[in-house]
């Protein structure tokens, strides 16, 4: 149970889902981990920071519930190749006012650039509540809000204290006040070049 979220669905995600993303967005599979690395972190960090909230809790177990539970990650993906999956919306609640920063921020941080880093969090905004409802349901051991909140509470706290891209990136989204002023530079000279084909 050392390994976070964030990593344990990242691992789930490698070989052909990787490979499908990246295609999606015409990158190869080594841009596409480093791409879905980075937006990992910012997607489950800000579900966490919401969830820390009583109310943003009660209101995530019930979409889980509702919406996501019994899920299975790759017909998840598949729908989400098909333009389904309802990432605009889910979106729109992880991140609020702040969603055009978040996918201005890993546009930056990645290289990706805003439209296309917004098209992969609209990609992996529905695997990740797929895969938050399936490990908190099949547990038994998480089936409140309140352990929901602090689950989500305890990785979001991971992500900022291994800083690193991940960490860098959720706290430059969240930690504004929603301006829209929001400076990313300090994360492209983190990230190094990403998407440049220098690091793998």
């Amino acid at each position: 149970m050392n390994a976070t979220l964030t990593d344990d669905l990242l691992n789930q995600l490698q070989g052909p889902q990787l490979a499908q993303i990246g295609q999606q967005l015409g990158l190869s599979q080594p841009q596409a981990t480093d791409a879905v690395s980075a937006a990992l972190p910012l997607l489950l960090g800000a579900l966490g920071s919401n969830a820390r909230q009583p109310q943003g809790a009660e209101a995530l177990f019930g979409a889980l519930q509702r919406d996501h539970a019994g899920l299975d990650l790759g017909s998840v993906l598949g729908t989400v190749m098909g333009g389904g999956g309802q990432g605009t919306e889910i979106l729109g609640h992880i991140f609020g006012a702040r969603q055009n920063n978040a996918a201005q921020g890993l546009g930056a941080a990645t290289g990706l650039g805003g439209a296309q880093a917004n098209t992969l969090l609209k990609m992996l905004a529905p695997i990740v509540l797929a895969y938050l409802a399936k490990r908190m349901f099949s547990q038994g051991n998480a089936t409140t809000p309140q352990a929901l909140g602090q689950t989500l509470g305890d990785e979001h706290e991971q992500i900022r204290q291994q800083g690193g891209l991940g960490g860098g990136l959720l706290g430059a989204v969240l930690d504004r006040d929603g301006d829209g002023d929001t400076d990313f530079s300090d994360l492209i000279g983190l990230a190094g070049s990403v998407l440049g084909g220098g690091r793998r």
